[in-house]
């Protein structure tokens, strides 16, 4: 909104001319989100205790102390998120770029389809929420909408894959690009949701996610850079970098809240919305691969629970004490902080391995 209405003056207000540097205006959206999140969050904590009694609904079956550590704490406190997120982004970005709608779309439907989780949790007083199946067929018609205005733009390289450590190495998918992308969006989305089970364990590799793939897309939206890097160029994904910045600002101002112990959990509010971000603009930048590593933690815990289904269906044996993954190191004797922090340090490793794949092709 600032970038239509302050940059045409730019002729008549020299300094104004800043507002077409997408850097100044990705700090302009991190540092509106955060301080949105930051300054509402008590009021919303507040806000989600006086209309949620007896807070989020907590699995029986969860490690032992468990229940009582989490019980009573307000969850959606992922509206606080897409709070920041959206008037971060709606405030410093250029709103005639079509991905920007594209993200905005996913972030919104998937938080819209996570709050129907939320609500019926809260309402029944129950750790189950909408069905598996209607949440994916939701998430599903969601994705297409969003995905075939990505393809719609993209044109030539719609249908293309690109992979890390390969500057050649490019398959056209043909049709099944569309499928491809669709399982991307909704299974990181799901990958975000299933981590977020201990204080603080989802949101700060977001945020980690986010950065990285902040730079993705700004070089990937640089045509000097792209072609340096040897990777797909597409015209207007450096717009992206603001989106992520709304990203990592909203999200940090989340974390002051739910750093251990936490005074709010984001809920499926907030993490099938981030998740499904993020896997829009690995879509969007053509690093649909690079997403798996770079958000390798969120593979983890899907493929630790798929793993234990499939044994104890199989077997009747659990390989994991309990799924997903970080509530087998709870059920070790891991401190929660312990795992928290760790898997921070992981995520961390992972998104260096995935932004030196920019170098390494």
């Amino acid at each position: 909104m600032l970038y239509h209405l302050l940059y045409p003056l730019s002729d008549q207000y020299g300094f104004l001319n800043i507002f077409q540097y997408i850097t100044f205006r990705t700090g302009g959206a991190l540092m509106t989100a955060f301080l949105l999140s930051f300054i509402l969050g008590p009021h919303m904590i507040c806000w989600l205790k006086s209309k949620q009694k007896k807070g989020q609904p907590i699995r029986d079956d969860g490690p032992e102390g468990h229940i009582l550590t989490k019980q009573g704490t307000p969850t959606m406190g992922g509206f606080l998120i897409l709070l920041g997120l959206s008037v971060g982004t709606l405030l410093w970005a250029d709103l005639s770029n079509m991905y920007i709608w594209a993200c905005i779309t996913i972030t919104a439907g998937f938080g819209f389809i996570g709050f129907l989780d939320d609500y019926q949790k809260i309402t029944k007083n129950s750790s189950a929420g909408v069905s598996g199946k209607i949440k994916i067929i939701l998430e599903i018609a969601v994705c297409v909408l969003a995905v075939y205005f990505v393809q719609e733009k993209q044109l030539e390289n719609a249908q293309i894959l690109t992979f890390p450590f390969f500057k050649n190495l490019i398959i056209d998918m043909g049709w099944f690009m569309m499928p491809f992308s669709i399982f991307v969006i909704v299974g990181f989305s799901n990958g975000v949701n299933l981590t977020d089970g201990l204080d603080g364990l989802a949101i700060m590799p977001v945020i980690i996610a986010a950065s990285a793939f902040a730079l993705i897309s700004y070089l990937v939206g640089n045509v000097i850079y792209a072609e340096y890097l040897h990777v797909i160029y597409v015209e207007g994904s450096g717009e992206l970098a603001i989106f992520c910045a709304a990203i990592i600002g909203a999200g940090l101002g989340f974390l002051w809240f739910n750093a251990p112990p936490a005074m709010v959990f984001m809920g499926d509010t907030g993490s099938l919305a981030l998740g499904g971000a993020l896997g829009i603009i690995s879509v969007i930048t053509k690093h649909e691969i690079v997403l798996g590593i770079i958000g390798g933690l969120f593979v983890l815990e899907v493929v630790s629970v798929i793993m234990q289904v499939t044994s104890f269906k199989l077997t009747g044996k659990r390989i994991f004490r309990m799924a997903p993954i970080h509530h087998h190191y709870e059920k070790k004797g891991w401190a929660e902080p312990t795992i928290v922090i760790r898997f921070w340090i992981i995520a961390v490793l992972l998104a260096l391995i995935g932004l030196a794949t920019l170098k390494l092709r």
